[in-house]
């Protein structure tokens, strides 16, 4: 009689962990469908947001996910803190923290999902911002990781226009480097890191192939661009375009 009411018991007690350890794995799983449904509400949101331009309201959702281990809401983030540095209503002192901010937010998205086309964008974005805090001798010497990235992320994503015309700007930035950042750059580099504006003429025209009038900027830089190779009647078609551009952005008003 012992003996049956302990394996009794001991039946009764292996069922009661059985179903508390099933409970466990289905809570579990309630709880990670749950997240995920949350992620893609709170990235939709942000979408949202963002396309409507609402810079302060996205940042102020996005940073309550600061510690989130999803590629896709830090990356956003790191976008978000950029935005809110460049709105000229952000102090100078403001304009550098979230500057610092942004970067690291974007470094963990890397860090997260090194598959991530955007994560590479905008860690190449955030490091040349960065840079504009630390010196010329920090900026020329991030120069090739940020090309770098840039074109990781245009393999990722060969359709991402926006990354091919950062391509574009920064050859033109090193087409146009004055000598005395020339001379800084033949001391950091064996090889320093060089362009021409053909070839940032190049990458804007293939950033407009992939997505037609999808960006002020471009349409700007294709008529700068061709001013500096002299040729006045292409630019002045590309510079009444970026004239013309309806502006949605205190950027596209500053363009």
């Amino acid at each position: 009689q012992v003996l049956r009411k302990s394996l009794q018991r001991g039946v009764a007690l292996s069922t009661v962990s059985f179903l508390v350890y099933e409970a466990q794995k289905l809570f579990s799983g309630f709880a990670e469908v749950h997240a995920s449904f949350k992620v893609e509400e709170v990235i939709e949101q942000a979408d949202y947001l963002y396309g409507s331009g609402e810079t302060e309201k996205l940042y102020r959702l996005l940073v309550q996910h600061k510690n989130s281990d999803d590629a896709e809401l830090l990356w956003r983030l790191a976008r978000a803190s950029r935005d809110l540095a460049q709105l000229s209503s952000t102090s100078a002192e403001e304009k550098r923290r979230l500057a610092y901010e942004a970067f690291e937010y974007a470094k963990k998205a890397l860090e997260k999902n090194e598959s991530n086309f955007a994560a590479h964008k905008w860690y190449a974005i955030c490091l040349s911002d960065v840079g504009d805090f630390e010196g010329i001798k920090t900026k020329i010497g991030n120069a090739i990781v940020i090309k770098e990235h840039f074109q990781r992320a245009v393999e990722l994503n060969p359709k991402d226009a926006t990354t091919i015309h950062l391509i574009g700007i920064w050859c033109y930035s090193f087409a146009e480097m004055p000598w005395y950042q020339r001379k800084i750059a033949a001391t950091l580099f064996a090889t320093p890191p060089t362009s021409t504006f053909q070839e940032a003429l190049h990458y804007f025209h293939m950033a407009e192939e992939a997505d037609p009038n999808f960006y002020s900027k471009n349409l700007l830089f294709l008529g700068k661009t061709y001013l500096k190779l002299n040729n006045k009647k292409m630019a002045l078609l590309w510079l009444s375009k970026a004239k013309d551009y309806p502006a949605h952005t205190e950027e596209d008003k500053q363009v």
